[in-house]
């Protein structure tokens, strides 16, 4: 590497001098054979090779900010247009001692009167190139000499976009939304998510624990705005118009119809490749339709969304077990090109308690009694249900045991509320119908008489220092026992994937976590025809990340069938280069002075809610999409690397 670095990042270049390489993240290489000579961002210049020609670098991204310019501010608009006249012509060798002052003055201008981000910080590296790099401006206006272009990776992203696990264009369809425009808001969802009327309902929403607007008031509701769009198709009997694609006569067998297993099939039949799902159960979700309650994620939706994937020449074979009704030798033999491995996490993990393993009656995982749930069936008896864990899961079970009519349904947690994995939307709706929380209580032991559970003991924690999770460690008070007198205990205490139907003999590498251990980018195994994604892959995680996973491992099984090897592009190595640089600062000061508060949908009233499964949340109505929609920021972020 070489030993020059310099960095100049911050909103004010006056402010914002160079500083040392120590503590910043920023790469080295793009890859083996590329160096990462410079960046240039919404809030400066990094630079590793004094040999890069900033002027030059400058007028790149002055046309690129042009091109990427919504038009709907005269600043950005023309002042964009008018800064990259004026480097274009200093790099032909025609620029004079006028044009320093007047990029300086021009790009404070349309920084400080823009609407939005670009035209905000599109001017910022521009104004620290010229201050700490002005003696090549000057240099390039003296010698008069054409200034060769550089060759530049160039990407758009956003807080919200980067923190989506699958980037979504959450700007873009946020604006379409404001302006009106739903089925072009649609349409830039799908480009990077499936199945916008799920995530749009059960979405842990990352982006919106980084939206700018937070700093000022509430962010954004980019979840609810999702299903607005999607709920808007739906309802008026719209059906997307997908385009004509050339079939492909190689057909990719996948394992699983979760969001992962789906994800691949829609973007291979965008491709032109036909697919064939084997999904176990006899319906389509996976976890997604039998782990998450109809209250949240009604039914219908999911059936609705796979049906597009069908569309795109997916075959979904229903009821069939790989590893017991038909094999991976056997899918082969069937003419499968490649294999996409997306089993969800149906397993529970045990939680170490006495009495667990002992077959009482009233004992059964979370993960079984969602299942059963799921198909109208009430799996426990009596009036008392005590569920164990703080994460989405168990906030499901014990707001399904009211549903079930179960007169109590208590939360044991080992940890405070503070320290609850799941969403705290879930967990106010918890309080709202009535679920009673024991927190700070580590089950001990499962009572039991006759063969049928009676109680559980319980010891009191204090919490001490911060463990691996960073949270803080729960610690037994000794002598603390009690007994929880239930008839019911139900454990939901995390998830594993069951990868029986991966024979050793395969030679299918597997983690030490159980997992399939495949290539973090391009999700395919030991250079075969063989890639994974969703909780096979990454252990039991998020819906909007399993979707992810089989989006790109879609465009990576199309590269290696195509050219029989896949490796990293150029969009996935800018994309990892500005996660490492990151884009939200949760210490800048709000760019705006709050007050617009955040819609939030109505919900049915609690008492109403537990008497059936129905949908609890109501979305938008079109005025409240548009009032909410209007609030975003636009905060989009250019990124430009010298190579």
């Amino acid at each position: 590497m070489n030993r020059f670095f310099f960095s100049s990042w911050g909103r004010d270049p006056d402010k914002t001098g160079p500083w040392e390489e120590k503590g910043l993240l920023f790469p080295a290489r793009f890859d083996d054979d590329r160096e990462i000579r410079a960046f240039m961002g919404w809030q400066g210049i990094i630079c590793r090779d004094p040999s890069v020609n900033m002027v030059d670098m400058c007028r790149e991204y002055i046309k690129r900010a042009q091109q990427e310019s919504c038009g709907q501010c005269t600043p950005c608009r023309m002042g964009t247009r008018i800064l990259g006249d004026i480097l274009e012509r200093i790099c032909q060798g025609r620029g004079t001692g006028a044009d320093l002052p007047a990029l300086k003055s021009l790009a404070r201008q349309i920084a400080d009167a823009s609407r939005c981000d670009i035209g905000q910080t599109a001017p910022i590296p521009l104004l620290h190139a010229l201050r700490h790099f002005r003696d090549q401006f000057e240099k390039a206006v003296r010698e008069a000499a054409p200034i060769p272009r550089g060759t530049y990776l160039f990407k758009v992203t956003a807080p919200c976009t980067s923190a989506c696990p699958s980037h979504l264009d959450i700007p873009g369809y946020v604006e379409a939304v404001a302006q009106g425009r739903y089925e072009a808001a649609l349409k830039i969802i799908r480009q990077d998510c499936c199945l916008p009327g799920v995530v749009g309902r059960v979405c842990v929403r990352p982006c919106e624990a980084n939206c700018r607007r937070g700093l000022a008031d509430e962010p954004i509701a980019v979840k609810t705005l999702k299903r607005f769009v999607a709920d808007y198709e739906l309802d008026h009997g719209k059906r997307p118009l997908f385009p004509e694609i050339a079939r492909k006569k190689q057909r990719i067998a996948i394992v699983g119809a979760g969001p992962a297993g789906l994800a691949c099939a829609y973007y291979l039949g965008l491709r032109g490749y036909p697919t064939t799902i084997y999904e176990a159960l006899s319906e389509p979700g996976g976890m997604a339709a039998v782990g998450i309650p109809d209250y949240r994620l009604p039914r219908h939706i999911l059936r609705h969304e796979a049906h597009l994937v069908e569309r795109l020449g997916c075959e979904i074979r229903y009821g069939i077990q790989v590893g017991k009704d038909i094999s991976m030798d056997q899918i082969l033999e069937t003419g499968a090109a490649a294999i996409f491995l997306a089993s969800g996490a149906h397993q529970a993990l045990r939680m170490r308690c006495q009495g667990e393993d002992a077959g009482y009656e009233g004992f059964m995982t979370g993960v079984v009694f969602l299942r059963e749930a799921a198909f109208g069936r009430r799996p426990l008896s009596g009036e008392k249900m005590v569920v164990i864990g703080g994460g989405n899961v168990a906030i499901d079970c014990v707001r399904t045991a009211v549903r079930l009519g179960f007169a109590e349904a208590v939360l044991v947690y080992r940890r405070t509320e503070a320290e609850m994995p799941a969403d705290p939307e879930e967990i106010r709706d918890a309080k709202d119908e009535k679920v009673a929380f024991h927190f700070l209580t580590q089950p001990i032991k499962i009572l039991a008489k006759k063969g049928k559970v009676t109680g559980l003991e319980c010891l009191r924690m204090v919490l001490g220092e911060p463990d691996a999770s960073g949270r803080r460690r729960p610690v037994p008070v000794e002598g603390s026992n009690f007994v929880i007198q239930t008839d019911a205990v139900v454990p939901a205490i995390g998830q594993a994937c069951d990868l029986s139907y991966i024979p050793p003999e395969s030679g299918i590498p597997l983690t030490r976590w159980k997992t399939v251990a495949a290539d973090p980018v391009t999700f395919q195994v030991d250079g075969r025809p063989i890639f994974a994604g969703g909780d096979c892959f990454y252990g039991p995680l998020t819906l909007i990340a399993a979707i992810a996973s089989g989006k790109n491992a879609a465009r990576f099984m199309a590269k290696y069938l195509e050219k029989g090897k896949c490796l990293p592009e150029e969009r996935d190595v800018m994309e990892g280069l500005i996660q490492k640089i990151g884009v939200y600062d949760p210490q800048e000061a709000p760019p705006i002075i709050g007050g617009r508060a955040r819609i939030h949908p109505k919900t049915l009233d609690p008492e109403m809610r537990t008497a059936s499964f129905d949908e609890v949340e109501r979305g938008f109505c079109a005025a409240e999409a548009l009032q909410e929609a209007s609030r975003c920021l636009r905060c989009s972020r250019l990124a430009l690397a010298a190579l």
